[in-house]
């Protein structure tokens, strides 16, 4: 089969996969697939090397399936094979546990220029809020990938192919994930919330591989105290905007693909704009306007596809490398936080701002729980990710 015609199929196949079959799958992991830039590139080409990458699912079920995506690059890949197995420490896996992908009932897939593709369903007993070890043997590959910059996860790369007894001792070591972009499970009666956001989304100040950033600690608090299932999403992206500029495409671009387009979501959570509102020097006012204007098309989008909507309000970024003394930026956060707690559009709204900030200096974030008075530290995510999941317990 030529190249274009292969291409053709899987294109079809992703799309197919994901609008007729999307009722009854619910995603469990997810992240926003990015353009890779040089300094993020893997730490040596991929081809015929094995890449293993750690994810934690929040929800459970008897089978799966996988999305790989190479939606930004302009190179494709050969995958010889994939396989999946129960994560230990470090890059261990539980060998007895291991499984084959299959995508079209083969296990070699292409990874095409510019699109995704979903593995064949798999059965797999995977536990809920478990690591699970992905890993990919590539066979061809370019210099250009696909992949999510903030992984706060190790990911581990050795020559040759690999297979479920290889000891991946030595491999060398990258903190992105590269190609991986979303798991699936049959849907039963899970709630589905997805979340869209920037850095403090993404983790940044977390502790990698701990799994601690705060859609991960609201996960645990969620699947513990609640009385039924919910699978969590985090489509942070560092540095990431809602209307322009900063890192990736920005929320209004990427809300349809990141969001919309998660298997059996229920609730959207819209935790974006404190990189607008950051570098909005000289033009403050105009920022707030167009930050509500976009919040209020994603209500309309998600409210058009059925979805709950809820919009959270922004941190406060005082004494950060935001402020500067500029009073405009701030009076501009009030201005935005008090249309997200006052909206009669969005189904609701999580007051971030209120539980984060010094009760003293309302600016600026608890001290106790600031990495860098933009991002929180470890503590202040478990605090946040509680605070959150609070709200959607209704305690």
């Amino acid at each position: 089969m030529k190249l274009k015609s292969i291409a053709f199929f899987l294109a079809l196949f992703c799309a197919t996969a994901v609008t007729a079959q999307q009722k009854e799958w619910v995603g469990t992991w997810a992240a926003a697939p990015e353009f890779t830039g040089p300094s993020d590139n893997p730490p040596e080409p991929l081809a015929f090397h094995s890449l293993r990458q750690i994810v934690q699912v929040s929800v459970g079920g008897d089978c799966l399936r996988l999305k790989l995506s190479n939606e930004f690059s302009k190179q494709g890949a050969l995958v010889k094979s994939v396989f999946i197995a129960d994560a230990l420490d470090s890059c261990n896996i539980d060998a007895k546990t291991a499984k084959y992908l299959t995508f079209g009932g083969k296990r070699e897939v292409i990874l095409v220029s510019g699109h995704c593709i979903i593995s064949d369903i798999c059965k797999y007993k995977l536990r809920p809020l478990q690591r699970l070890a992905i890993t990919i043997n590539f066979d061809q590959s370019g210099d250009q990938v696909t992949s999510h910059r903030g992984s706060r996860t190790t990911s581990y790369l050795i020559n040759g192919e690999a297979k479920p007894k290889t000891s991946f001792a030595g491999s060398k070591k990258t903190d992105h994930w590269f190609y991986i972009s979303a798991i699936d499970v049959p849907q039963k009666d899970q709630e589905c919330i997805a979340i869209i956001g920037n850095s403090i989304t993404d983790g940044r100040g977390s502790t990698t591989n701990m799994q601690n950033r705060w859609p991960d600690m609201m996960s645990r608090v969620l699947n513990t105290q609640g009385k039924k299932e919910y699978a969590v999403l985090n489509l942070g992206i560092g540095g990431n905007c809602v209307v322009r500029g900063g890192l990736s495409e920005p929320a209004v671009e990427r809300f349809d693909r990141d969001i919309l387009n998660q298997s059996g979501c229920t609730k959207v959570v819209v935790f974006e704009g404190i990189n607008d509102l950051g570098g909005s020097d000289g033009h403050c006012e105009r920022t707030a306007k167009e930050l509500i204007e976009a919040y209020q098309q994603f209500i309309k989008k998600a409210h058009g596809e059925g979805l709950k909507i809820y919009l959270a309000t922004i941190t406060p970024f005082g004494k950060s490398f935001y402020d500067k003394g500029n009073l405009f930026k701030e009076t501009a956060r009030q201005v935005v936080n008090q249309w997200i707690r006052t909206n009669k559009e969005a189904d609701g709204f999580i007051d971030f701002d209120e539980a984060m900030r010094d009760k003293n200096h309302p600016s600026q974030l608890n001290e106790e729980w600031q990495e860098d008075w933009l991002h929180l530290n470890a503590k202040g995510y478990e605090a946040m990710g509680e605070y959150a999941a609070k709200y959607f317990l209704g305690l």
